[in-house]
């Protein structure tokens, strides 16, 4: 069968590759320095022409005055042109010097005089007396009367004109007046729109508790009955809320899927606009829009656009366009008049600067906090996302969803991506375990850079740095230990190492002590083995900085300043314009941040002195394999004494491949370290 004819047939596209006419805003301006031209060169000006009386034309021809005579016997009239010896006495001396400054592409052409004849006739019989007298020549020009002459004379205007519709049909959206601007940009989705792809809550992997709560509104929306015999009532809005990537927008698409209402959808960036009132007129816009379709629902992405709480503007007392777009919003949210119907339905990411106002009930009656996936809701994301990809039987989504704690859907979907990507870079018709595991190494550290140039005292000192934090992670009760340590460069950093945290929901005392004296432990090798410290302990040092700060001034763990917090966590703290304490506290909050690392480095430096031979033995087997893992730890200084749950499951399974084991241990990108160079 001849492929050509199997063709699928694109709804909405023309076959055969003819792709439908569309016009370019670029032409535009051409047509206007087309129209400039035009103008510019019919318009001859008076300096060349001149309009002669009869009897006056006849003096001048009997003087031998022009070279040619044209006679237009439409309209009666003869135009002669001028020799150049009589212009300045005919048109007046600076005929000459006008012509040049008010034509210049006109200079050297010949003027004319314009005369009105009495006839045709009576013309030829003067001219046939003179005979031989004069050497004019004599023409006729039908011309093209007086409809053509209307007709190239108002193109200019007409070109005007339609300029003029033109951009105002671009400020208006396409249509409608200018005073278009002010409509919503919403885009509606209901039973009739060609939706390319319909997304159903089968799609949405995970958020349990979120997809419960949107999936009764949905069904109030289907079976309204069912809960109004009861006296109950839909929540009048729904704020989807949490990190960037964990699907909240995908829910929202959800939603429009399964309900079998109107859907109006937009950005809250599609409020804000140039123009004064153009805001709070598009929110009136859309809520009108929204009334005539009622029951329906508003999706707005992105609300902190315009939601941001008010007061907090620097332009003080000035007309702020995006205030005036809130309080219309919030009218029509829950005003005097009813919106009964219809249902609005937000996300953002930021919940903490949006207005009170908004977030109070009767408006947003519901916050859907959308979190990062668990390892069972991790788990069935990566089902959803291996649907379309050629898998082996290696591949096994438990031991993949292990691998990435802290990851967002938008994360586990780039895995899969990348995965894919890297087995078709090999060459191979399935993607494999490996692929996976290489796949999670180049998100979270980068690619290897095997080729940059390192000196033999820079790998030494890398060595020493990464052995000292595997050291003090695998001596540490509450430390993360070690998965995996490597030199060999990664992305922007010169060595890494992988840990493996505890998917905890609180931290204590004792816990943030040894991070921090683990994380210490780079820093604290190179003054002890080296002698001299390097800038490759910089992301340490910031790390333990901010983790320090915050044990004092968020968590009350402090013995000068115990049980005290100065965050605000209303957010109404003016932009961080005024601290909640003293100068004098300040200074106090600085010396324990000192004392605490102070107090955790020299612990490094004293658990790492105790155990010389070890980290220099495993410095060493650093330097021959570049990459070591948990087994070579474990040879060094013995079992750990204190294992987590996910390495008591990694005992029971008795894996001996140590490549096998590193991928089954947990990664977060949040517990990297890295030796960058400055």
């Amino acid at each position: 069968m001849n492929e050509r004819n199997n063709k699928p047939n694109i709804p909405g596209k023309k076959q055969g590759g003819n792709k439908p006419f569309k016009f370019n805003v670029s032409w535009m301006y051409v047509m206007l320095i087309v129209m400039l031209l035009a103008i510019f060169f019919t318009n001859s000006g008076s300096a060349d022409k001149k309009e002669m009386g009869w009897t006056d034309f006849k003096a001048r021809v009997e003087e031998n005055c022009f070279s040619l005579i044209i006679i237009n016997q439409n309209n009666g009239t003869a135009t002669a042109k001028i020799k150049p010896e009589y212009v300045a006495q005919i048109l007046g001396k600076d005929s000459i010097s006008a012509i040049e400054r008010k034509n210049p592409f006109r200079a050297h052409s010949e003027p004319t005089v314009t005369v009105t004849i009495p006839s045709s006739d009576r013309f030829l019989d003067f001219y046939d007396k003179l005979g031989e007298k004069i050497d004019a020549k004599v023409e006729y020009d039908e011309g093209h009367g007086f409809l053509w002459s209307l007709l190239l004379n108002s193109i200019p205007v007409l070109l005007l004109v339609f300029l003029w519709v033109f951009i105002m049909r671009r400020m208006s959206g396409g249509g409608g007046g200018m005073f278009s601007v002010g409509r919503t940009k919403a885009q509606i989705y209901d039973k009739s729109s060609p939706n390319s792809k319909k997304v159903t809550f089968k799609d949405v992997a995970g958020l349990s508790e979120a997809k419960q709560e949107v999936e009764e509104i949905v069904d109030f929306l289907k079976n309204p009955g069912k809960y109004t015999e009861l006296g109950a009532k839909i929540p009048k809005g729904a704020l989807l809320v949490g990190p960037p990537g964990t699907g909240k927008t995908l829910l929202a698409k959800a939603v429009a899927g399964e309900a079998e209402v109107p859907f109006f959808s937009l950005s809250g960036s599609d409020f804000v606009e140039m123009f004064v009132g153009v805001g709070a007129s598009r929110v009136r816009d859309l809520f009108r829009q929204a009334k005539d379709k009622a029951p329906c629902i508003v999706f707005i992405d992105e609300i902190d656009a315009v939601g941001r709480a008010r007061g907090r503007n620097l332009n003080m007392g000035s007309n702020d366009e995006r205030e005036n777009t809130l309080n219309q919003l919030l009218t029509e949210m829950d005003g005097f008049a009813s919106n009964s119907g219809v249902i609005i339905l937000a996300a953002t990411n930021r919940v903490d600067i949006l207005d009170k106002a908004l977030l109070r009930a009767g408006r947003f009656d519901r916050q859907i906090n959308v979190d990062l996936p668990e390892l069972n809701e991790r788990k069935e994301i990566f089902i959803v996302h291996l649907r379309n990809i050629k898998i082996d039987e290696s591949v096994d989504t438990e031991f993949i969803a292990r691998q990435t704690p802290g990851f967002s859907g938008a994360d586990i979907a780039n895995v899969c991506n990348e995965a894919a990507l890297i087995a078709a870079r090999n060459g191979k018709e399935f993607v494999q375990r490996e692929d996976f595991m290489n796949a999670v190494d180049r998100i979270v550290g980068g690619l290897e850079k095997k080729s940059k140039v390192t000196t033999l005292e820079e790998r030494r000192s890398i060595a020493l740095h990464e052995a000292g934090h595997a050291t003090l992670s695998w001596l540490l009760e509450f430390a993360n230990p070690l998965v995996k340590v490597t030199i060999v460069p990664r992305g922007k950093a010169l060595g890494a190492a992988w840990y493996m945290p505890e998917e905890r929901q609180i931290t204590t005392y004792q816990q943030l002590q040894d991070e921090m004296c683990a994380t210490l432990g780079g820093r604290a090798a190179e003054e002890l083995f080296i002698g001299r410290i390097s800038t490759g302990a910089a992301n340490d040092l910031e790390r333990v900085t901010k983790q320090a700060y915050a044990m004092v001034v968020y968590y009350g763990m402090s013995e000068r300043l115990p049980n005290l917090n100065y965050y605000d966590s209303s957010g109404q703290d003016w932009g961080g314009f005024t601290k909640p304490y003293s100068d004098e506290t300040a200074l106090l909050i600085d010396e324990e941040v000192k004392r605490i690392i102070t107090e955790q480095y020299n612990r490094a430096k004293s658990i790492l002195t105790e155990n010389n031979a070890r980290h220099k033995e495993l410095t060493t087997v650093l330097l021959e394999k570049e990459v070591i893992y948990a087994d070579d730890l474990e040879k060094i200084f013995g079992k750990r004494k204190w294992l987590s749950r996910s390495q008591e499951i990694l005992q029971q399974q008795s894996i001996d491949n140590p490549d096998a084991a590193a991928a089954e241990l947990l990664r977060n990108p949040d517990d990297i370290e890295e030796e960058k160079p400055q």
